[in-house]
């Protein structure tokens, strides 16, 4: 397509002279060599309609292959009778996992228990696992060894639409839907009142910056969110969160995109959401979790360690590391931020 668009504007420096030099020679008439240059001219319209429609075509041909690899995953096997659950322990019992078989396993021999009502926390290096452990228990995937379970029953007997209301999950970037910024929190029970939806967005935080919005409430949120920035999208999942009142709720940096005026407004609002709740963050910032009943250290698809934070930092240098660094980046931002003094790394 680039080399299309390269030649075809030349053409007429190639008719120019051959007609010149036909002319001279007699072959060509004046009116003639005009209508040779016009023609070289008009040529170049319907020619780059061809090398754009290639391009085109080319980009169906990958779209379909994508979508008809899509559509051939094997689905996730599911049953229809509920299951009675007497409590909300969450247990992984030797999880291996791999995106894809050829790139090997990202999860080895997970061994990981969520006692009912407690706060757990996953840290570790990016590309750790962490994320993946967090949707193994949604169930976004089958795991290829081992066993999630719930309550001491296994995810695979129960229901998909049962789970989905026992499982609140905030992600670090949130999807919204082109609706109303109310319609888009009702989404997380979808028979709410609007006075519990305005409860649960109260809670979250959205009334600040919803009050200045030209509709209100009735503000469309833009394609996947896109009219909102990433903070704002992050409290309206949070105030759905909050409406669902799931008994397991997972947040994946679920504080990322907020700025610091309303973070701390909005981690009191997490505990009021978390309160009685079995609770599983994965955490970058360390400062976050540490009053968590457990912490554990994911590194290279594996658990390196597990404890309190007093413990983590008595017996596991990595996590030593890690909090030494984010001290020191908490220092740095500290720092920068004050008039006339200069931050040291």
């Amino acid at each position: 397509m680039n080399l299309g668009n390269a030649i075809l504007p030349s053409t007429l420096l190639g008719i120019l002279p051959v007609g010149i030099l036909l002319y001279t020679q007699g072959s060509l008439k004046p009116a003639e060599l005009t209508l040779c240059m016009i023609l070289s001219l008009s040529i170049i319209a319907p020619v780059t309609w061809f090398t754009v429609a290639v391009n085109d075509w080319k980009s169906v041909e990958y779209a379909i292959k994508d979508v008809n690899q899509l559509l051939g995953l094997p689905e996730l096997s599911d049953v229809s009778e509920n299951v009675s659950l007497h409590t909300f322990e969450v247990e992984l019992k030797g999880v291996s996992f791999a995106y894809n078989e050829a790139d090997g396993d990202i999860l080895h021999g997970i061994d990981l228990k969520l006692p009912e009502g407690s706060f757990t926390a996953l840290v570790g290096p990016s590309g750790g696992g962490k994320s993946t452990v967090a949707r193994l228990i949604a169930r976004f995937w089958d795991v290829r060894e081992g066993t999630v379970s719930i309550g001491g029953t296994d995810l695979g007997k129960i229901p998909l639409s049962q789970l989905s209301q026992l499982v609140s999950f905030v992600a670090q970037d949130n999807f919204l839907f082109n609706c109303s910024l109310l319609e888009n929190i009702r989404l997380g029970r979808p028979a709410a009142s609007d006075d519990e939806v305005l409860a649960a967005a109260r809670a979250a935080q959205c009334e600040e910056f919803i009050a200045r919005l030209e509709h209100g409430w009735e503000t469309p949120a833009g394609e996947a969110g896109g009219k909102l920035s990433g903070g704002e999208r992050q409290r309206i999942a949070i105030a759905r969160a909050i409406l669902k009142d799931a008994p397991i709720v997972i947040l994946d940096e679920a504080t990322a995109f907020t700025d610091p005026e309303n973070e701390d407004k909005l981690q009191h609002s997490i505990v009021a959401l978390t309160k009685g709740k079995t609770l599983l963050v994965i955490a970058h910032r360390l400062s976050t979790i540490k009053n968590a009943d457990q912490i554990v250290l994911l590194d290279k698809g594996k658990i390196a360690a597990k404890g309190t934070q007093k413990e983590l930092l008595e017996t596991s240098p990595l996590y030593r590391d890690m909090w030494q660094a984010h001290i020191g980046a908490r220092s740095w931002a500290a720092n920068s931020g004050r008039k006339g003094e200069t931050a040291h790394v």
